[in-house]
């Protein structure tokens, strides 16, 4: 799979003009976070964008979201919590139940959705990560029929829905206005790591390619409790004034940081769904060149965007080749493929999908 998702969603009947949504997140972060959170982003984005539209849009979200939309806060701030999310729960589908709404969109658990299965509401459920098939298999068994799809984040993870729901691939999305293209960097420019530090991240590959290609390296984010020793032990000793390790990073010096980038780095050891990050870059005009695993596939383009490869060495490779690489290439790439507007219509354009199943 090279570079375009499979689906294309295309809506067959006339949208409503103006939709009532509900669209509910998980309780941890806010919508939209201070530092982390990439699927906050994300709502966030689609949030604003359809109240900007004109649409009737209510979020269930932490209590220090800041947004356009109806905001109900969460109780419970625990995903992991029986009892917390029992308390949002009950928030989300007394409003449900209350008053009247053409489609929710939950980017939360799955189990938020329950209630209101047996019923025609038109529901999506947005997987950012890799799906539970039980829990999929056991929601499709008790909803009412067409009342329930799926989306997955990437084609990676929407083809393992769809052996066994409706499933499309919608990808993550950014706002281009917020990131700034770079057209041009110096050869002597820095690589870029921007990620939690961890072992399946690969802060360390990164590290080694900047060695072993003789370029900078900027490192940025955060370190988890669990994770300390990592850091401590394959990291801290590896900083000097070629490789340095910045700390979590906001919005804007995260523009800057990956606009001033030779190359952004993703030497993952997992099965990455999406990787945010990998758009933002590209929005600024940084080519990606990552490892083949997940959605790296999908996202980037050899010669185009960046490139993908199997091993250090291939990076290596790369990362010399990389001036080959336009930045005006990859900055169009990004807006056809991951602004904000192609994402939020193709979502209102499932949402009208869904709706119409049920007239």
């Amino acid at each position: 799979m090279e570079n375009n998702k499979t689906n294309q969603i295309v809506s067959p009947h006339p949208m409503k003009s103006k939709l009532k949504i509900a669209i509910i997140a998980d309780p941890e972060l806010p919508v939209p976070p201070i530092l982390y959170g990439g699927i906050e982003r994300v709502i966030f984005m689609l949030v604003q964008g359809y109240c900007t539209l004109g649409h009737e849009v209510s979020l269930f979200a932490h209590s220090d979201s800041l947004t356009n939309a109806k905001l109900f806060p969460y109780v419970g701030r625990k995903s992991t919590n029986k009892t917390d999310v029992l308390k949002n729960m009950l928030l989300i589908n007394r409003e449900l139940y209350k008053n009247q709404y053409d489609i929710v969109h939950n980017f939360g658990r799955l189990v938020y959705l329950f209630p209101q299965l047996p019923f025609k509401l038109p529901k999506l459920m947005s997987y950012q990560r890799e799906p539970t098939v039980s829990s999929i298999t056991g929601a499709m068994r008790y909803a009412k029929q067409n009342s329930l799809a799926f989306t997955g984040c990437s084609e990676y993870i929407s083809q393992q829905i769809t052996p066994y729901a409706p499933s499309s691939a919608i990808f993550n999305g950014v706002d281009l206005d917020f990131y700034h293209f770079q057209e041009k960097v110096d050869q002597d420019a820095p690589l870029v790591f921007l990620g939690r530090i961890e072992p399946i991240k690969g802060t360390h590959t990164a590290i080694e390619v900047a060695i072993q290609t003789e370029k900078k390296l900027i490192i940025a984010g955060n370190v988890p409790e669990e994770h300390q020793h990592y850091f401590d032990e394959a990291i801290k000793p590896r900083l000097n004034e070629q490789v340095k390790y910045i700390g979590a990073v906001n919005d804007a010096k995260k523009n800057d940081l990956l606009g001033s980038a030779l190359a952004f780095l993703m030497p993952i050891e997992w099965n990455e769904p999406f990787g945010i990050v990998m758009a933002e870059a590209l929005a600024c005009g940084t080519p990606v060149i990552g490892f083949n695993r997940g959605s790296v596939a999908e996202i980037v383009i050899n010669g185009r965007n960046g490139f993908k490869c199997d091993d250090v060495n291939e990076m290596i490779k790369y990362v010399k080749k990389i001036g080959e690489v336009s930045r005006y290439e990859v900055r169009k790439d990004a807006e056809k493929r991951f602004s904000a507007e192609v994402i939020i219509q193709e979502y209102l354009s499932l949402y009208s999908n869904l709706i119409n199943k049920h007239g």
